[in-house]
């Protein structure tokens, strides 16, 4: 306990003026057991000195000492600093200055020399907490004081480049880290996913090379700081949304650090006007580019991000030889399925990508639950149900995934309320993650998997139409089984 004392209080410094040298020795050992820098001082004039040499955060100072007394100390200091906090101590009560003179040096405590201590630790403990709340008002105001500074210029006209850089600068000063990066990909006004990305430190690599880097586990958190708008924690870094003014998320600044800023309210604020700049300035910038380069651009970067994710889905196939092929075939049956109800080409294309890519959180898994050949626990069970979720946020970290992101959450919800995980039921549950369900559902049952053989086409077929209407949309059912034929 005491080491942790040290190593939280190490920074708060004390200076004590006294002309007794066992009150200093005794006040040496008192302070340096509670965990805070101790210096002393046995001439007034000295302190006086030290004082406006050095920084202390408090000074214990004694009352009747030669060649000037306490309040002569104070006044002397008063005149160049006005931060420090004063302890007055005094062997003497009828000795000691008046009150309005205490009041009027801003001396913020007074306590009489005894032989028990105790009442000058809580003073000097009172003090300690004052200190730390000076600072956090300190830190605050800098802080605003620099957004003053720092938005104007970060509205200034240009390159997008520049801009994240200069974004990324400001907010790393910020949190006082050294690894950084800001990745941008939903600049709502250009009807158009644009992804630009930007890294510091050990984040300052290309493109390739940063989707590289990015664990599933990652993924996932920048997904959830972007669906709840929210900044989450972890336990090296900060995932800060970038919200613009209507609280649109463009993308995430992610900072290396194992310190929550004091901050981080100022963070927040700061990283709203830094969406809001770079919408502004990618809308002057994008004008003087081509058409066929901003296409090109998107696509290389889209492209990208697709096969990112699409090695993510393989490694999911690649742990399981009983699931390969799994998820391409529910995106060919659920396909089959929306022509049948002459979906427009949007929703087909977006029935083939959650169809691929619906089972991607099982990567999230543990490999011992996931393969386990015979009947799962309560505890194990819970963590399956987990894998929709675990899917859905993964893909929320790239926007252009976010209109499949509800059929991958939701299709293994039944019309009965059911299923999982939020217990959805009937018409709450998108339409096109109930196409999903009935295609999962059908090649789950008709594939050999660890801990049963597939089911013949006329048995999957009457445990499908048997759970219509309850578990399936009953209207999905017979179309997929008009087409299967």
């Amino acid at each position: 306990m005491r080491k942790a004392k040290l190593e939280k209080s190490s920074d708060i410094k004390i200076i004590v003026v006294d002309d007794e040298k066992g009150i200093l020795d005794s006040l040496s050992v008192i302070i340096k057991r509670l965990g805070y820098q101790y210096e002393g001082v046995n001439n007034p004039l000295e302190a006086i000195e030290r004082v406006r040499e050095e920084e202390f955060d408090l000074m214990i100072l004694d009352f009747l000492m030669q060649p000037i007394l306490g309040d002569k100390v104070v006044e002397e200091i008063r005149k160049f600093n006005k931060d420090i906090y004063i302890l007055l101590l005094t062997g003497y009560k009828d000795a000691a200055p008046p009150l309005k003179a205490i009041k009027s040096l801003d001396i913020q405590g007074y306590c009489e020399k005894a032989d028990n201590f105790d009442q000058l630790i809580l003073l000097i403990e009172s003090a300690v907490k004052s200190v730390y709340q000076k600072r956090t008002i300190k830190n605050f105001k800098d802080g605003l004081n620099k957004i003053l500074v720092t938005v104007p210029d970060i509205y200034r006209l240009k390159s997008i480049n520049e801009l994240l850089e200069e974004i990324l600068g400001h907010i790393m000063s910020f949190a006082h880290c050294k690894n950084a990066f800001i990745i941008i990909d939903n600049l709502i006004w250009s009807g158009k996913n644009e992804s630009l990305f930007k890294g510091i430190g050990t984040y300052d690599v290309s493109l390739d090379k940063f989707i590289e880097m990015l664990e599933p586990s990652f993924l996932e958190e920048m997904g959830r700081t972007r669906t709840l708008k929210q900044v989450v924690y972890l336990e090296n870094g900060i995932i800060l949304p970038l919200m613009s003014d209507t609280i649109q998320t463009l993308g995430v600044v992610y900072l290396e650090t194992n310190k929550i800023p004091v901050e981080m309210e100022l963070l927040r604020i700061y990283a709203t006007q830094a969406a809001t700049s770079i919408n502004n300035v990618y809308l002057h910038s994008i004008v003087s580019m081509k058409n066929d380069e901003l296409d090109r651009t998107y696509n290389e970067l889209k492209q990208r991000y697709l096969d990112a994710i699409q090695v993510l889905r393989l490694t999911v196939d690649a742990k399981d030889v009983y699931t390969r092929g799994h998820s391409d075939r529910v995106a060919y049956y659920a396909v089959k399925i929306g022509k049948s109800f002459n979906l427009d080409e949007e929703s087909l294309e977006k029935l083939k990508t959650a169809g691929i890519f619906h089972d991607i959180g099982k990567i999230g898994i543990a490999d011992d639950i996931l393969f386990k050949t015979d009947k799962l626990n309560e505890s194990e069970y819970a963590e399956i149900k987990k894998h929709p979720i675990k899917g859905a946020n993964i893909l929320s970290a790239v926007s252009m995934f976010k209109d499949i992101v509800p059929l991958v959450k939701y299709h293994h919800e039944r019309i009965d309320g059911r299923g999982y995980p939020f217990g959805l039921k009937g018409d709450e549950i998108p339409f096109l993650a109930r196409i999903i369900s009935v295609a999962d559902a059908f090649d789950a049952m008709t594939s050999d998997r660890q801990y049963r053989s597939k089911l013949d086409l006329a048995e999957a077929k009457n445990q499908i139409i048997a759970n219509s209407g309850t578990q399936f949309d009953s209207d999905v059912v017979e179309k997929f089984f008009g087409i299967a034929e």
